[in-house]
């Protein structure tokens, strides 16, 4: 079953009180009850949006140099050795494993975690009324660990979405997944925190919303809703020292989710503005500095400090400098990186955005037209092998034994296309791409779609010819830059 597990310490504290606050306690709690929040409502109309969703991962062949010490030292000794090393074919097992979805739209569209579906060879989406569905995948995020998948049916139960900003500390919520495959399984507990970072992995975009609802493995993909009902997150890890729930479990926040299903959908992609920035939280940053022994006065102990901007991003382009510190973007007092994270994601390039900030404690406000991650405003459109022009496989055991290479995929068939455009033909054996070995085409497909997304959009290609000579291509995958 597929989950995101991160480690954490549980500490309980026992807290002592005389019986008369006891006593007291307990008359209160006796006049609060006759007003409790009935979750049931809010169970009964989500549970049917949920889906269980089957991962099956095919079983892959791969090819490992194998080493006998005692074959080489008798062919050694007999002057044959390395003559009868070749390296040998291992078939990995299928593998299975499963998570949780919910239903966007009566048509089959459902959202989940990309890491639940990201190696998926096949998808079955198991409805709450037992139907089974083919399952394919219309777009994945790894950033923001969502992903877009669709079923065929019509009049699906379409869960009701929330707005997770509206969301308060305390307040109730549900859980709702396949938690170790016991499907629909509902879990209550309150809104802990919001605009959660974690530092689960490089580059994320997070603004978790903590809950004590019970997140275990299986329940990645699964819905949070509020006591209406509402979808209001999309439950993604939880923090545990045992990979089962111990206390904390983390969703991602509607406000993110919409902007990401709503760009797979329309381009294959997401499109996504970035400030330019890197930066911390101001109380972070004056805790560091007090440790260094070199107090600061930034005028507030709230908001986003800068550290760095980037030359071509949409803050250096506005005057934003390192050192400042933004205080509000559109109005909206920010004091988490979270919060900052959120609110952009929200966003496309070219959108502008209002930016309040500090300079030497003087507060300034100025308008920013966002940019991607290239530095333009212009559309990213999804690359595929379509448009790369080109079929590759594998080396074959026999084609690695008789070329000397322990990896590398041949071109086996080409047309027109941005390989073709680049100067590749068929034949040519691809090694490296962007640094990145190619052993499969899923490595390929990997780097492709990161090269996609990167600043400079061109792939570097390392490769051999059939002769063993070293050639290197370059290969651009966007037109020139757009301001």
């Amino acid at each position: 079953m597929k989950t995101k597990v991160l480690g954490l310490l549980a500490l309980a504290f026992c807290l002592g009180s005389t019986v008369p606050i006891v006593l007291a306690q307990s008359t209160e709690r006796t006049e609060q009850s006759t007003d409790r929040v009935d979750l049931t409502y809010a169970a009964e109309k989500a549970v049917n949006s949920v889906v269980y969703i089957k991962v099956t991962t095919n079983g892959k062949t791969e090819y490992i140099n194998y080493y006998d010490p005692f074959e080489d030292f008798f062919n050694d000794f007999f002057g044959n050795r390395g003559r009868n090393r070749q390296p040998q074919q291992i078939e990995t097992p299928k593998q299975h494993s499963a998570g949780s979805g919910v239903i966007l739209s009566s048509d089959g569209y459902i959202v989940t975690n990309n890491h639940v579906v990201a190696n998926a060879d096949e998808l079955m989406v198991k409805l709450n009324d037992n139907r089974e569905l083919k399952g394919r995948i219309i777009g994945t995020d790894p950033m923001t660990d969502l992903a877009l998948i669709k079923i065929e049916g019509k009049n699906l139960p379409a869960i009701k979405i929330g707005d997770s900003d509206k969301l308060k500390l305390g307040e109730w919520v549900l859980a709702i997944g396949n938690p170790f495959s016991l499907t629909s399984t509902v879990t209550a507990g309150i809104v802990s925190a919001k605009a959660r970072s974690l530092g689960a992995s490089r580059n994320s975009i997070e603004s978790f919303i903590q809950t004590d609802a019970a997140i275990n493995p299986g329940n990645s993909g699964g819905a949070l809703v509020n006591a209406q009902g509402e979808l209001v997150g999309i439950n993604a890890m939880l923090y545990s020292r045992t990979g089962s729930y111990s206390g904390y479990g983390f969703a991602i926040p509607t406000t993110i989710m919409n902007k990401v299903v709503e760009d797979l959908k329309q381009y294959g992609t997401v499109q996504r503005a970035v400030l330019g920035i890197s930066g911390t939280d101001v109380s972070n940053y004056i805790d560091v500095q007090k440790e260094k022994g070199t107090p600061v006065d930034l005028g507030t102990v709230n908001g986003i400090y800068i550290a760095e901007t980037e030359s071509e991003g949409s803050a250096a382009a506005g005057g934003l400098r390192p050192g400042d510190v933004i205080t509000e973007i559109d109005g909206k007092k920010i004091e988490k990186f979270g919060e900052l994270s959120e609110m952009i994601a929200a966003h496309r390039p070219g959108d502008k955005v209002e930016i309040t900030y500090l300079r030497n404690k003087k507060k300034n406000t100025i308008t920013l037209v966002l940019r991607n991650q290239q530095g333009t405003t212009s559309t990213i459109e999804k690359i595929d092998n379509d448009q790369m022009g080109a079929a590759l496989r594998p080396l074959t055991e026999a084609e690695k034994y008789e070329l000397n290479l322990p990896y590398g995929l041949v071109v086996s068939a080409i047309r027109d296309g941005k390989l073709k455009a680049a100067g590749i033909t068929k034949g040519i054996i691809i090694m490296q791409v962007n640094d990145k070995k190619m052993n499969s085409v899923s490595d390929w497909e990997e780097a492709l779609r990161a090269a996609n997304m990167s600043t400079e959009r061109v792939l570097w290609i390392r490769a051999k010819t059939q002769s063993g000579l070293n050639r290197s291509f370059t290969v651009e995958l966007g037109d020139p830059k757009q301001k």
